[in-house]
């Protein structure tokens, strides 16, 4: 069974504290590596990078040398460093690695030693593999008992929430919103095509990277064509049809801004219900609600509560009852008491959900 990224980093520690081998095995460009760099980055241990696919025995043994009347191993240059110094040594794509090089990280798995030499006592090691769940998909060897029993495994399936938690503020805010509001494009799940080229998180990132370095999306209606066209090699001919349409037309869109600092609710009126939840989702994914909301914040978010349909309103007062670490975040408290500009009580509509009166 699967387990997202959030709870995995909980629970990794627990493995990593008795400084057990960890292994992750997943999908591609789901962010794996970027979770190893991310636990190491909280505990302050730097990582060694090694690609298990691009290596020989010997790569992996390091060179003899002659030692009075004995042969003796110098370790590699990796090796060492983790022999010195407490490191995270994350060993990447190793079911894509051969038989003779997989059998030489059996003794790292089972003393932290390779060869007569030994890791500092501190250093960790995490693996990350395309196999488990998804393995039928991927040209990867499949791992043995033996093998597999020297790892605690853990098949990793991140929500959609884990990158927009992970992408605020680190991609641009309109590719943001737009995967937000279009979560089913942000990677494909199912049996891939031959040859069909699909989006993924990490392909989404590297879009990104080109649009923000290209500065295409400060003038996305007059680069909306060279957009489509860019999007098409990163993630795919669907995914790229709906981000040119979502450039094209971005201008009509309405931002959480407009709601808690314009108070321009009115602008939803004739809106659907996934055009609210879109914009629900912006609302709760933006930060401002994780801390108390200003008093014409708060006016204008219960003008827009108060219009919205029942499960959208529900799903926004669950949110805001989600955020701020008190047991009873002050958000929730206020839209209790509040009404709207026309005298309208958010408490009567919130008692509404469970009375089955809500419009």
């Amino acid at each position: 069974m699967a387990i997202d990224f959030k709870n995995f980093v909980k629970i990794s520690q627990y493995v990593l504290d008795i400084q057990k081998p960890l292994m992750l095995r997943g999908r591609h460009g789901i962010g794996k590596s970027e979770l190893v760099y991310q636990i190491a980055a909280n505990r302050g241990l730097p990582v060694i990078e090694r690609r298990i696919s691009q290596m020989s025995e010997g790569d992996l043994l390091g060179l003899p040398v002659v030692n009075g009347n004995s042969t003796a191993w110098n370790p590699p240059d990796w090796f060492k460093t983790a022999m010195e110094k407490p490191c995270v040594l994350f060993l990447d794509e190793v079911d894509r690695g051969s038989l003779e090089v997989r059998q030489g990280i059996f003794q790292l798995t089972d003393s932290h030693a390779l060869n007569g030499h030994k890791l500092h006592k501190d250093t960790l090691i995490i693996a990350a593999c395309n196999g488990g769940t998804h393995g039928a998909q991927y040209q990867v060897a499949s791992l043995d008992p033996a093998e597999l029993d020297r790892w605690t495994v853990f098949d990793v399936e991140p929500t959609v929430q884990d990158w927009l938690d992970w992408a605020a503020g680190k991609v641009h805010p309109l590719v943001f919103e737009f995967i937000s509001g279009n979560k089913p494009h942000l990677e494909f799940i199912g049996e891939f095509e031959p040859n069909k080229k699909y989006p993924s998180r990490r392909s989404w990132v590297r879009l990104n990277n080109a649009l923000v370095a290209a500065n295409l999306l400060e003038e996305r209606k007059v680069n909306a064509g060279v957009i489509y066209n860019l999007a098409t090699g990163f993630v795919g001919f669907e995914a790229a049809v709906s981000l040119r349409d979502f450039v094209e037309k971005y201008e009509d869109q309405v931002s959480v801004e407009d709601i808690l600092d314009k108070g321009q609710h009115g602008r939803t009126k004739a809106f659907s219900i996934q055009q609210h939840v879109v914009i629900v989702d912006k609302i709760l994914e933006s930060g401002r609600c994780d801390k108390a909301l200003k008093a014409k914040e708060m006016q204008n978010l219960a003008d827009y509560f108060i219009d919205l349909p029942a499960e959208v309103a529900l799903k926004l007062f669950d949110g805001l009852s989600k955020r701020l670490s008190s047991p009873i975040p002050a958000n929730t408290i206020k839209m209790h008491k509040m009404t709207s500009t026309d005298g309208r009580s958010c408490n009567e509509k919130i008692a509404s959900f469970w009375s089955g009166k809500s419009n």
